[in-house]
């Protein structure tokens, strides 16, 4: 083992995601849910990411907001290296990108004061000496009225499949040659316990049933999240603590789904947690209520509230968009409560009308159909799609034209490793400043119109390329004819389904 590792698994690198919750605009979204006065995203900001992984969420973000300078660091110098090749092929000259600790990042010349800095899927999985030098990063780096995002595994949620995360990560440690190798073994291990119906598996069905999901994940996402030498799941009140270190004070949930009372919370509990006035505790509190198990928090430093009159003109103004068909949006959502419906009386007249394009939410309140049902009911409508992703925030501001040409180049770059590779599976928008998902299918085709040729040929020829052909009902389409007529089909379906939702939204 390398020591520059520190325990963290590095011979395998991190899956190239998108984070949507750390986009400007929804921070400040869900900032404003909450009544706090937030940095606003359609203005210059300096904004920060600790432990960007393969920068793919600091590159689009840079991308697709041009006014926002953003420095992003990590330790892995694959990682870096990676992501300073997309902002190159791109062309994004406002994301600069630091092979460097996060001790080592505090000191960097002519880095500036940030008016955002986030990290995702960091705190957990790093040391107690590398907690403390983030809480110092925070301390010296954020302005005051700055914003932080802090992403973390809680105890409730972990706290049944905590021993099977030891064993997993204390068989692989035993082992040698590579982390896959590794990994696989220590799963087979733990599925043999599961197999000789051991009393812990029994006992907590929850973790064999994170031993059945385990196995149709991303090996490098359960690489990482398993195999690391350092994991730790924290109670609320811990990290808060470690924040306060930093003068940041908690503000809200970035995971804008939690902001929703009726799907979260039965009666008796929303009237529990009513009668609780301190934070710490009613966040304790609510999240063993939920059984959470991760956690997405927006700190701020130098709390300002907003008063609520004033609030609810903000809210009205915010222009939204709905990012895939309306018939695509599902009218059931799985909840801590259970299986909830999205009525149709709301949502269909809602939906049909973000359909035509981007709308202000006090538009949509002079839809009678949708006034009807009130000011609340709209507005829990709009925090459910936002939350499943359904629907994003639009940004305005003068970047305009500058942020469209920014965007169609990380575009162009994404779609032109297409034919070789699936890890990105995100284009930038314009329209929101944000992150659209497009699967590596549906970039080929894009791809092939960009060079002026037939697109399913193409796509054909790319998949063929590595030895590799479409599934139709779990099949692998082997014959020649029935994998070209699939092929076409699919290029239809986008065309007809798919293309015009990423015209709407200005990715294409």
């Amino acid at each position: 083992m390398n020591s520059w590792t520190q325990g963290y698994v590095a011979d395998i690198g991190y899956t190239h995601g998108y984070y949507r919750e750390m986009s400007p605009a929804l921070m400040a979204f869900a900032l404003l849910e909450r009544r706090v006065v937030a940095p606003g995203a359609e203005q210059p900001l300096a904004y920060c990411e600790l432990g960007c992984g393969q920068g793919v969420t600091a590159n689009l973000i840079a991308a697709a907001n041009p006014q926002i300078e953003v420095h992003a660091n990590d330790f892995n110098p694959a990682h870096i290296a990676g992501a300073q090749r997309l902002a190159a092929e791109a062309g994004t000259p406002n994301v600069r990108f630091y092979e460097h600790s996060f001790q080592e990042f505090i000191d960097v010349p002519g880095l500036p004061q940030f008016d955002m800095i986030c990290l995702h899927g960091i705190y957990s999985w790093v040391d107690a000496v590398n907690r403390t030098a983030i809480a110092e990063f925070l301390r010296r780096k954020l302005k005051p009225g700055g914003v932080a995002y802090v992403s973390y595994n809680t105890q409730p949620g972990w706290a049944a499949a905590a021993p099977l995360r030891h064993l997993i990560h204390l068989h692989a440690s035993q082992a040698s040659g590579s982390t896959p190798n590794r990994l696989q073994g220590a799963l087979a291990f733990a599925r043999g316990i599961a197999d000789a119906k051991g009393i812990y598996f029994r006992a907590n069905p929850a973790a064999a049933q994170r031993l059945d999901r385990i196995q149709t994940e991303d090996p490098n996402y359960v690489a990482h999240e398993y195999l690391n030498g350092c994991w730790q799941p924290f109670a609320f009140s811990e990290v808060e603590s470690d924040m306060g270190e930093a003068k940041l004070e908690f503000a809200a949930s970035a995971t804008l789904l939690d902001h929703v009372d009726v799907i979260n919370l039965s009666p008796e509990q929303q009237q529990l947690m009513g009668g609780i006035a301190n934070t710490t505790l009613r966040e304790t509190t609510r999240d063993l209520l939920v059984g959470q198990a991760f956690r997405r928090d927006l700190y701020v430093k130098g709390r300002i509230d907003i008063p609520e009159v004033v609030a609810q003109g903000q809210w009205a103004r915010t222009r939204i968009v709905l990012l895939c068909r309306a018939a695509d949006v599902p009218r059931k959502v799985q909840a801590p409560l259970g299986e909830a419906t999205l009525h149709e009386d709301i949502y269909g007249p809602l939906l049909a009308q973000l359909e035509s394009g981007p709308r202000a939410i006090r538009e949509l309140l002079g839809v009678r159909e949708i006034a009807e049902h009130g000011w609340l009911k709209l507005r829990q409508a709009i925090q459910i799609l936002l939350g499943l992703g359904h629907v994003d925030i639009c940004v305005e501001g003068a970047a305009g034209a500058n942020r469209a040409e920014r965007v169609r180049a990380f575009n162009r770059a994404v779609l032109a490793r297409a034919p070789y590779s699936a890890e990105l599976r995100v284009l930038a928008s314009p329209l929101t400043g944000g992150a659209v998902g497009v699967d590596r299918l549906h970039q080929l085709f894009l791809y092939a119109d960009s060079q002026r040729t037939e697109p399913a040929t193409f796509a054909i020829k790319a998949l063929l390329a590595q030895n590799q052909r479409l599934l139709r009902d779990g099949k692998l389409l082997e014959d020649d004819a029935e994998h070209t007529a699939e092929m076409e089909r699919r290029h239809r379906d986008f065309r007809e389904l798919r293309l015009p939702v990423l015209q709407r939204l200005g990715v294409v």
